[in-house]
């Protein structure tokens, strides 16, 4: 199975965590990472180390999952992902919402392949994303 690392900024990760079991049940081989006002960027390597670290035995790899490009959960699950390259097979994604995670998370029962999922939850998120258009009167 697909491990899945959730991060981002303040209570992201656990806040979005809670919908996915509120929408999907408790998921498996899942860890939330936040990034709290009051943690330093070495506290936030060694919690994502940790994550990973939890998932060491997830053989298709570790998806994360962050909130912001450029924010440094994403910055941090890139270097860590480069740098661990021999330890771990880690994809990093960014802009989560809610409806990849939930999709992604169901999905990995059957799939695979990291990389086929990790395009399906950025094709997931964008359909997520529109803008509701009242009908004229």
């Amino acid at each position: 199975m697909i491990g899945i690392v959730v991060t981002g900024h303040g209570n992201f990760a656990t806040g979005i965590t809670s919908s996915v079991k509120l929408i999907a049940g408790t998921p498996e081989k899942y860890v939330a990472v936040d990034f709290k006002q009051e943690d330093s960027t070495d506290d936030l390597e060694n919690n994502l180390k940790a994550a990973f670290e939890e998932l060491k035995d997830c053989e298709g790899g570790i998806l994360v999952f962050s909130d912001l490009v450029g924010g440094q959960p994403y910055r941090q699950s890139s270097e860590l992902s480069v740098k661990l390259k021999d330890k771990y097979n880690i994809v990093v994604l960014s802009g989560t919402n809610l409806g990849m995670l939930v999709e992604c998370n169901l999905s990995r029962g059957f799939m695979e392949d990291i990389s086929a999922l990790a395009d399906m939850a950025v094709e997931t998120g964008k359909g997520q994303v529109m803008r509701y258009v009242p009908e004229a009167e």
